[in-house]
């Protein structure tokens, strides 16, 4: 004859027991963790911002040297220093060119591809605006970091501490 198969009353104590360990696994993976941000497009150049939280944080650290150009912000204070979002961002090339032209940061790093080059960036929170030159090298990634001083307008822009 035929193969028996038991009953559905004997697999269900066999299904419930699969489908918690399938549970559990899904919640120890790392396909949980933070999803990449949305990548975005100005005048030809891709950026993407990001870093709320800290696996989104840990996530925005990991492919940073992979993009051509990374910011960081942050808020001093008598603490040490608050992440910043909501930055107002402005890249010219040498010749003043606005590239990425006051996008706004989704978080305390933004990535951009950048090609190599020289760079002006300016970052602004509220009224305080701070300014960097930013070298960018062929198969270098370079990094430029604004830190504004304690005091600096922090309900214009999102802020987390640093931890």
């Amino acid at each position: 004859m035929g193969t028996r198969f038991p009953s559905s009353r004997a697999m269900r104590p066999l299904a419930a027991a699969l489908f918690c360990a399938a549970v559990v696994l899904g919640a120890l993976s790392p396909a949980q963790a933070a999803v990449n941000p949305p990548i975005y497009m100005a005048h030809g150049v891709e950026y993407m911002s990001g870093g709320i939280g800290s696996d989104e944080a840990r996530l925005m650290e990991t492919v940073s040297p992979r993009w051509p150009a990374t910011f960081e912000f942050a808020v001093k204070d008598s603490k040490g220093a608050d992440f910043a979002a909501n930055v107002h961002v402005t890249v010219r090339d040498s010749s003043g060119t606005a590239l990425l032209d006051n996008v706004v940061s989704g978080g305390p790093f933004m990535v951009a591809r950048l090609d190599p080059g020289t760079y002006e960036v300016e970052a602004r929170i509220g009224s305080q605006v701070l300014k960097q030159q930013l070298h960018v090298l062929q198969g270098a990634p370079a990094k430029a970091s604004f830190i504004w001083p304690a005091g600096t307008d922090m309900a214009s822009a999102g802020t987390r501490t640093v931890q």
